[in-house]
């Protein structure tokens, strides 16, 4: 694994960590394919039962390295394309897993981050972050899943707000849009960030502590949902919570709930 993403498993929680902070985690090609690599070990591990992503420095992600575009890569558009299509894969990777994923995404998280947060199924930001498109300002037009996803989650109409504004949000305004699931505050930009990850880290514990099995399907039912009708969906439910009813941790559970309430029953 390269070191542009620092990555770990411990006790059944996948940790991903952006980490080219003084580029503002944004996407070269050498960080594209670590993002590829380690999105598709943390969704095929048995082992994982939670993802959280993060990052290093002062944002989350700021899209695409502009300054790499510019000269390295010598801003060849076939280039910029296969290079998308490798973040895309890890994007898919996650969206189509059975593992949730939430993102603590301080700072600011901008143009293809904006894709990378919206590929998480929980995310949590700061006071101070700040979440915008800003595609149009280098005449480029939106990647990463942001054309994909943003509509689903804000509405068409915010989505095209965002778009097509020069405009980024703050991290209530991305709470109140349902950008995101909810914001913390620090005493400055370092206290917040740490604050930032140390939420993401609770929420996946709290997924490990619990079903988390359960919690995996009903985040690939609701993520699934568009590829079918809803007579195939009303099936694909019925299937899943039949097959969940098997498992010897729906089945302790199912026990221990009707013990409760015979208990309180009597």
């Amino acid at each position: 694994m390269s070191d542009a993403i620092l990555f770990t498993v411990e006790e059944g929680m996948a940790r991903l960590t952006l980490n080219r902070p003084a580029r503002l985690n944004a996407f070269n090609a050498d960080l594209a394919h670590a993002w590829k690599d380690a999105t598709a070990e943390a969704t095929s591990r048995a082992d994982v039962k939670a993802i959280l992503i993060d990052a290093a420095g002062p944002a989350f992600c700021a899209g695409g390295d502009v300054i790499d575009m510019a000269t390295t890569m010598g801003a060849s558009g076939a280039e910029i394309t296969a290079l998308a299509e490798v973040i895309n894969a890890g994007i898919r990777s996650l969206t189509e897993s059975a593992v949730p994923v939430v993102a603590a995404a301080h700072g600011t998280t901008a143009g293809g981050g904006l894709g990378i947060l919206l590929s998480s199924d929980y995310a949590v930001v700061g006071s101070r972050s700040k979440l915008g498109s800003l595609y149009a300002n280098i005449g480029l037009t939106p990647d990463l899943s942001v054309s994909a996803q943003l509509a689903r989650a804000v509405g068409q109409r915010r989505a095209l707000q965002l778009v097509l504004q020069d405009r980024l949000l703050s991290g209530a305004e991305a709470q109140e849009w349902g950008l995101v699931a909810e914001t913390v505050a620090g005493e400055d930009a370092a206290a917040e960030a740490a604050l930032v990850r140390a939420r993401g880290e609770e929420i996946a514990r709290f997924w490990l502590a619990g079903a988390a099995d359960a919690y995996g399907q009903a985040k690939r039912l609701v993520r699934s949902q568009p590829e079918r009708s809803f007579v195939e969906q009303l099936s694909e439910e019925a299937r899943s919570i039949g097959a969940a009813l098997e498992t010897p941790d729906a089945q302790a559970r199912v026990a221990a709930f009707a013990a409760a309430s015979a208990k309180k029953a009597g």
